[in-house]
């Protein structure tokens, strides 16, 4: 991909960010007030991250890959479920992943 091609896709994306941020903040307040759209917009951002964490822990070069990531997010969820610190779970999750990429090289 030649330079030019890089700064015009980083242009087109904060372009795109500003947009988008824009259109969330001209939303109007009486909208956000009704309760399904309320609890809707307070999900939206858990929702994504659960799916960049799926994205980023079960696939590898665009293909579906079970490998020692998926044991790491297991492990932290485990975590998770038996009320651990954040630190703690962060952690276990490096622990289980380091030691699955050690073993399975």
């Amino acid at each position: 991909m030649s330079p030019s091609t890089v700064w015009i896709v980083v242009i087109g994306a904060v372009v795109g960010t500003y947009l988008l941020k824009l259109a969330g903040l001209s939303v109007p307040p009486a909208l956000l007030k009704r309760p399904l759209i309320g609890r809707c917009v307070e999900l939206i951002p858990a929702a994504l991250l659960a799916a960049l964490v799926a994205v980023n822990a079960l696939t590898r070069e665009g293909a579906l890959t079970v490998d020692f990531r998926l044991a790491a997010l297991v492990a932290a969820g485990i975590a998770l479920a038996l009320r651990a610190p954040f630190i703690v779970v962060l952690l276990v999750a490096g622990g289980v992943g380091a030691l699955g990429y050690v073993v399975a090289g």
